[in-house]
């Protein structure tokens, strides 16, 4: 039978992994955010000038290099205890 400080812990217990995971789901949002929207940027300015997908591969790019910073940025902060 469950007890209900043993229910009380693992509820603190979760609560505790969601507040420290925060950040890198926050920065993972901003990866897929940031290709998917200087992308989009970089298709309608190919669309605009009527060019080949170099746009597209530069807004695309942009947004891998400023994901993978904020991730980066999270990766090397030092955890609270």
């Amino acid at each position: 039978m469950i007890k209900i400080d043993d229910l009380a812990n693992s509820f603190s217990y979760l609560q505790k992994i969601i507040k420290r995971s925060g950040p890198a789901m926050g920065a993972s949002y901003t990866l897929i955010g940031a290709v998917l929207i200087l992308g989009a940027i970089g298709y309608f300015l190919d669309k605009w000038q009527d060019s080949s997908p170099i746009f597209l591969m530069i807004g695309l790019l942009i947004g891998i290099i400023v994901g993978f910073y904020e991730i980066a940025k999270i990766m090397w902060i030092k955890p609270h205890k």
